[in-house]
């Protein structure tokens, strides 16, 4: 796996589906390097900095994480510098982080979930930590020359979804906003991807970018979410 680039400050780690390892960004600012999402794993977050090495590129100052699930969230204790997340991803983490204290709930979660457990297959043990920085509404970061605008949005997925927009390269990242909701049997609750399709038709952006698929262009994105909302779509999904 190498570091691919988006825009000529924006790269990404493609996501490894046979473990769930999502899409993992950088931004590369002039004063800050931001990336989104702290991967699955601390396996996951030492692949994605050994890329950004050979790409010749620091470790980023500063990780958001567009919401609380695992394949997202469970490498958030390796990561170098801090951590932003929305408070209510920080309840669901500390929760997590409760439980994970029970080594039987870690065996269970190996147990319910394959991509969880192929993961972790060596026995390495699950962490979770809150994040360093909470935020309710919105929260803009100047990254030297860029903009990182993040902020909460209604989402089928999450209730703690977080958007991350780069204004000045057109770019909008929406983690895993558009799927149904995982821990409702996929359901696609489609009043909130309603809303959201609202949100992305008003965002000025070039690029789509969803965790677990290549980037979309912000049209290709919306048509096939249009086919969604019609019922023409993967309504467990919500993405091509």
């Amino acid at each position: 796996m190498r570091l691919e680039q988006l825009t000529s400050r924006i790269f990404f780690y493609p996501h490894q589906p046979e473990t769930d390892r999502p899409m993992l960004a950088y931004i590369n600012g002039s004063r800050i390097s931001l990336a989104i999402d702290a991967g699955n794993s601390a396996a996951h977050v030492d692949e994605f900095y050994g890329a950004l090495a050979e790409a010749d590129l620091k470790k980023p100052d500063m990780t958001v994480i567009t919401h609380w699930h695992w394949d997202h969230t469970f490498g958030m204790h390796r990561i170098h510098g801090l951590s932003a997340a929305h408070v209510k991803t920080n309840e669901m983490l500390e929760q997590e982080r409760i439980r994970l204290a029970d080594s039987a709930y870690a065996d269970a979660l190996k147990e319910e979930d394959p991509c969880l457990k192929r993961e972790y297959a060596d026995g390495r043990e699950i962490v979770a930590v809150p994040s360093d920085i909470a935020f309710t509404d919105k929260m803009t970061l100047k990254l030297g020359g860029l903009t990182a605008d993040m902020f909460h949005g209604i989402s089928p997925h999450s209730e703690d979804t977080v958007l991350v927009h780069i204004p000045e390269e057109k770019v909008l990242f929406l983690g895993d906003s558009t799927c149904g909701d995982f821990y409702n049997d996929g359901y696609m609750d489609k009043d909130r991807l309603g809303i959201l399709v609202r949100t992305i038709e008003r965002m000025d952006c070039r690029y789509c970018i969803l965790s677990h698929a290549e980037p979309l262009s912000k049209q290709e994105l919306l048509d096939y979410l249009g086919m969604v909302m019609a019922g023409d779509g993967d309504m467990d999904q919500g993405w091509p």
